[in-house]
């Protein structure tokens, strides 16, 4: 398909929003197949202002017909549409006011002038969204005009990010009539889609002449050889053409153009315009000017109109008859058939449509050559006239109404009118139209008041009208309501019938009743039912029922009856109210009935009728009180209740019951007394006051106190308490309440007095010491729990295996922890306990589990040696080594030392020896320290032995020599000797660095390197360089590095340069402060630094004083110096560290020195203020009134 020419010098942003396009139809396609569907059509055609023509008046058609030959079936289903199925605008807005997915704002329509801007505004919230939304921007449904942005088309988006907003903006720069259309804005977020679409309508600056459009449709002749031709030449001079006297005065372009697009087809339907896109796209091309062509002498008309079933005739002529002419319809050839007939006249070439139908309706062309030229027909069907019109109906409410109309076709387009207003007839519309033949009836199935109006009916030639009036039917009452007397509880149900099936409303004592969960409202036909569930007394009352539109009510009376009755679901199931005696009791019992019952109270066979008495009764509409004032046990009792009306009587017992706080128990008894405790105990009380005893109270008091403390918070329901956390040796007393539900009673008498005192429990980890031939030491701690009485010393006490006979050891009390049992028979088996012994006696005995032989016994020697000590012990040289061996071995274990088989050298290294381990101490260690240690634990003739290695290590020396064996590019290789000294330690790598001989920067190129050869890389071309290496080991790197004695040069290759020779430059300065001291206050307690900074070459020697004097060796001072930045760290500093500090950097050049002070703050409270940034000299002066204020406080 050939694409529209453009010019040379036109931008692609002058076309970005040219006319749609669609795809052809595909062969055998009928191109008017949706146009039978309906009468009338809309065509929204482009301008072709800005098309561009080159040679002649056929390449202005191969312009136009190229866009409207790829467009004609597309154009037909985008912008045609049928009366039935509702305008394309309409559609557009139907689906705009269904509820956004995303858009919160959308681009309305809008109308400029050619050459205005306008802009496009769409809004997007992102409060749910977690990602910026695709949006796109479309001309007709399927031109993106993101590619299309330019000069006159700009697309701009923002985001606020307080609203969470996204804004999306087109604008149109400098209008165009052609870019007029349908536009749509499509946003996409995940699976969430939304569309919106909105027009563009670009009118023109000045208006063209009025012309009388439907002039254009006068044929040209009739009966003549061209007849069905249309006759443009009025338009094209723009001449004034006399209308014919029986066309209305009425421009239709004009009114066309100044109405809104939606009412297009009415307009055209009211003016018998039935081919209104023809007429509107027409209108258009007579503003072109024809151009000549080279292969027409005489070109098609530009439109062709003809009636339906009529015969229409095209002719060209041609300047080349030779010239092969083919003929097309919407871009397919056509074929000659009895339909189509080819016709040759000389230079004429004639094309003859036969029986034209609406598929006829098309665009047509002929092609000579390169060139071609093209016309539309429209094929008009006969106008639609009324034969028999509308009448005049009357009707009551409810009945079905018929609107009947004849036209003059079948099955012909009529539409329906009320009060000038379409009638919908589509989806659940009220209005239903029924075609039978040329007969067409509105129906209406239930007529109501507001279907009084003018109802028209319109045809293509043709209109009727008549009045509709609904009224009333007389209403008649078939069944009336009746009174009820319903019993409450009941259902309440009301009927009546009426003759008119009409709504209505139900009133109760004249207000509007409204549906509930207990009042239901039925209708059925003529029948009305009013129901309430489960009466009451509120629901007696008169009750109407009023129909609507009419003025009539039915009316009828309720009454509700109750019988007695006493509701006394609040007292339980015995009916037992208890009251508490001294206060008033008034007990409210519900009552209902109706009419409301007289109530009467009685107590036994006595009827209480005074209303003065203590003991009465009081009567409410629904309730009565049964009053007691100020109650007495002698007040409990049945009491009756007895209600009486017309409806019948009912009768209540209660059964009164009257309590009081019960009498104090007696006097509690201490039965047993301890460390800090005692247990008492004590009789019920003798009355319990009408109430079960719910629990005690408990108090204790010292003897010569009067205070009383209360022990349990919770009551107590045994009758046995033990009180604890009492002090030894203080005497208490003890009382008692009793608790009911009433209350608490008053105390017991106060126990006897009883003072706590307890013996110690008994010693603890009792062991045996050591056994001889004749004696056993024992050994124990002291008991954990001593107590107020303290500790006056232990009894220590044996037996013998096999009796029971407890023998005393000292016959004196021994404050000591440890004894021995002398004189016992050797060979013997004995028991032995200790007891300890207080003001309150002896405490339990602490017995040995298993009986003592009284016989020395040899324990083998046994070395424990550690498990770190298993390996070799590694220490580096300046640490300590402090070993502890434990071992066992019985009696008199001996203990030797020998270092790589010789003895130890005990000025060297220290050993001490105990009867359970051995401790070998080295306080700095050397290298001669290392070596094979051997431990030998003799007991009689039995030995145990252990070895232990230590190895002190160092740090290693440096390789023996480095050696460049090769230079070559851009490397250098290494080789060298390992240390002779490796630290006592393996060698684990080594660290190479090199350095520029200019600058003599060392740098590390390699570490942990194994090998003692390797090569060095990517080095630069020109430099000389000098390498060192550092050996490694477990303690680190060597002190000392090995350099080579050459450089390596990394010549160039080619050329050889020469260095051009400079003389050394003088770098060397005296010493000076950069930036110097700063005077600091500190917290007493906190670290304090002191800064500056310093430079000079050589490098000077940094000296730190305080107060003139210099600082050395203090361990509370900590010098740090780091690329020419000094400092001095005072750790933990005090008052006393206040004072002038002196920084002296001293070279061989001169000197320089740069002093500060410091303040030392005590006290917490300085720092905080100076963290919350209160001023230093503020503080100081608050701390100097602080210390004013206290003149006692140092």
């Amino acid at each position: 398909m050939p694409e529209p020419t453009k010019k040379a010098d036109e931008t692609e942003t002058e076309n970005i929003l040219p006319p749609e396009q669609n795809k052809p139809q595909e062969d055998g396609t009928a191109p008017g197949k949706e146009e039978k569907e309906s009468d009338i059509m809309i065509v929204i055609l482009p301008s072709d202002e800005n098309s561009s023509d080159t040679t002649s008046s056929s390449e202005d058609e191969n312009d136009s017909s190229a866009a409207d030959v790829g467009n004609e079936s597309g154009e037909r289903k985008d912008s045609v549409w049928s009366m039935g199925d509702g305008a394309p605008e309409e559609a557009e807005k139907q689906d705009n006011s269904q509820k956004s997915v995303l858009f919160i704002e959308k681009p309305k329509s809008g109308s400029i002038s050619v050459g205005q801007n306008i802009t496009f505004v769409a809004k997007v919230e992102a409060q749910d969204l977690l990602r910026k939304p695709t949006v796109k921007w479309f001309k007709g449904k399927w031109m993106d005009l993101a590619s299309k942005a330019g000069k006159h088309l700009q697309l701009k988006e923002t985001f606020e990010r307080q609203t969470k907003m996204y804004t999306f903006e087109m604008h149109i720069i400098k209008a165009k009539e052609n870019y007029a259309g349908n536009y749509r804005c499509e946003v996409t977020y995940k699976d969430k889609v939304d569309s919106c679409s909105f027009d563009l309508e670009v009118h023109e600056v000045s208006s063209a002449p009025s012309i009388d459009i439907r002039s254009a449709f006068k044929r040209s002749g009739e009966g003549q050889e061209d007849a069905g031709e249309l006759d443009f030449s009025g338009l094209l001079k723009r001449r004034e053409v006399k209308q014919e006297p029986e066309e209305p005065d009425i421009d239709v372009w004009e009114l066309l153009k100044n109405s809104n697009p939606n009412d297009y087809e009415k307009i055209a339907f009211q003016y018998g315009i039935t081919d209104l896109r023809g007429m509107l796209k027409r209108l258009k091309r007579t503003r072109r000017e024809e151009k000549k062509s080279a292969a027409f002498a005489k070109i098609l008309d530009p439109a062709y109109q003809v009636d339906k079933g009529g015969r229409v005739r095209f002719v060209v002529e041609l300047a080349d008859p030779t010239v092969e002419l083919k003929w097309y319809k919407n871009g397919q050839e056509i074929r000659p058939s009895g339909k189509y007939i080819f016709e040759h006249k000389g230079n004429e070439r004639i094309l003859f449509i036969n029986n034209c139908s609406l598929t006829d309706d098309a665009r047509y062309h002929v092609t000579a050559g390169d060139e071609k030229c093209s016309t539309e027909l429209f094929v008009r069907e006969p106008p639609v006239l009324v034969t028999k019109g509308l009448e005049d109906t009357n009707a009551y409410i409810g009945d079905k109404i018929e609107l009947s109309v004849e036209v003059s076709e079948d099955d012909a387009n009529v539409k329906w009118f009320k009060n000038g207003v379409e009638l919908p007839l589509e989806g659940k519309s009220r209005y239903k139209v029924k075609v039978e033949g040329k007969k067409h009836t509105l129906i209406i199935e239930e007529g109501t008041k507001a279907d009084n109006a003018t109802y028209s009916v319109m045809t293509t030639g043709g209109q009727s009208a008549a009045k509709l009036k609904v009224d009333l039917r007389p209403l008649k009452i078939l069944h009336p309501l009746e009174d009820q007397t319903v019993r409450i509880g009941k259902e309440l149900s009301l009927k009546c019938e009426i003759s008119e099936n009409v709504d209505g409303k139900w009133y109760k004592n004249g207000q509007l009743l409204q549906p509930s969960d207990r009042i239901k409202m039925y209708h059925k036909g003529r029948i009305h039912r009013l129901i309430i569930d489960s009466s009451l007394v509120e629901d007696d009352g008169e009750y109407m029922f009023v129909p609507d539109s009419y003025n009539v009510n039915i009316p009828c009376k309720v009454h509700i009856i109750d019988p007695p009755k006493v509701h006394l679901d609040g007292l339980g199931d015995d009916n037992t109210v208890t009251v508490v005696a001294g206060t008033k009791l008034r007990l409210e019992i519900p009552v209902s009935g109706e009419p409301p019952p007289k109530v009467m109270w009685s107590r036994g066979d006595k009827w209480l009728m005074d209303s003065a008495s203590r003991i009465r009764g009081e009567n409410y509409p629904d309730s009565s009180c049964l009053v007691i004032d100020s109650a007495e046990r002698e007040d409990s009792g049945v009491y009756r209740i007895m209600l009486k009306n017309e409806a019948g009587e009912d009768t209540a017992h209660i059964n009164i019951k009257v309590v009081d706080i019960p009498d104090p128990p007696e006097a509690p008894n201490v039965i047993e007394v301890g460390e800090d405790w005692c247990i008492m105990n004590w009789e019920p009380p003798a009355c319990d006051g009408g109430s079960p005893i719910l629990g005690y109270y408990i108090e204790r008091k010292k003897k010569q106190s009067s205070r009383w403390m209360r022990l349990n918070f919770d009551l107590i329901k045994e009758t046995t308490f033990e009180p604890k956390k009492m002090i030894e040796g203080v005497a208490y007393e003890v009382r008692v309440f009793a608790v009911n539900a009433i209350g608490t009673s008053k105390p017991s008498m106060p126990s006897k007095p009883f003072v706590p005192l307890a013996v110690t429990s008994p010693p603890t980890c009792l062991a045996v010491d050591s056994v001889t031939d004749t004696t056993v030491t024992m050994k124990w701690r002291p008991p954990d729990q001593i107590g107020a009485a303290g500790l006056d010393g232990y009894i220590i006490e044996y037996c013998f295996e096999g009796t029971e006979e407890w023998i005393v050891a000292n016959p004196e009390l021994t404050d000591k922890t440890k004894f021995t049992i002398t004189s016992l028979p050797t060979g013997s088996k004995i028991f032995v306990r200790i007891k300890a012994v207080n003001a309150a006696g002896p405490s339990d005995p602490r017995l040995h589990p298993q009986p003592i032989l009284v016989k020395e016994v040899i324990e083998p020697p046994k070395i424990r040696l550690p498990r770190h000590l298993k390996q070799t012990y590694v220490r580096r040289v300046g640490e300590a080594v402090n070993l502890v061996i434990p071992f066992q071995g019985r009696p008199r274990a001996k203990v030797s030392w020998k270092k790589n088989g010789a003895h130890v050298d005990k000025n060297q290294i220290n050993i001490r020896n105990s009867e359970n381990d051995t401790i070998i101490f080295i306080r700095k260690a050397e290298r001669i320290h290392s070596g094979k240690y051997d431990m030998k634990v003799k007991v009689d003739n039995l030995v145990d032995k252990a070895t232990i290695e230590i190895q002190i290590v160092d740090r290693p020396g440096p390789p023996q020599v480095v050696n460049i064996v090769d230079v070559w590019g851009e490397n250098v290789a290494l080789e060298w000797k390992p240390p002779k000294d490796d630290g006592n330690a393996n060698i684990t790598g080594y660290t190479i660095q090199k350095a520029d001989k200019k600058s003599m920067e060392w740098f590390t190129v390699i570490e942990h390197y194994h090998r003692t050869s390797a090569t060095i890389t990517e080095l630069v071309i020109g430099n000389e360089y000098y390498f060192r290496i550092f050996s490694e080991n477990m303690c680190g790197l060597s002190d000392d590095a090995t350099m080579t004695t050459e450089s390596a040069v990394i010549a160039k290759d080619g050329k050889v340069y020469k260095n051009p020779v400079y003389e050394d430059f003088n770098f060397t300065e005296p010493p000076m402060f950069t930036q110097p001291l700063a005077n600091t206050y500190a917290v007493s307690g906190y670290n304090a630094t002191l800064n500056c900074s310093v430079r000079g070459n050589p490098k000077p020697k940094i000296t730190w004083m305080k107060n003139k004097i210099i600082i050395s060796n203090d361990p509370r001072y900590r010098m740090f110096s780091n690329q020419g930045v000094c400092t001095l760290e005072i750790r933990k500093p005090s008052p006393y560290d206040g004072g002038t500090y002196t920084c002296r950097a001293v070279n061989s050049l001169g000197e320089a020195e740069v002093e500060c002070k410091l303040e030392v703050k005590g006290g917490v409270s300085f720092f905080r203020l100076l963290m919350q940034g209160v001023p230093p000299h503020i503080i100081d002066s608050y701390m100097q009134e602080l210390q004013a204020s206290n003149p006692d406080k140092k």
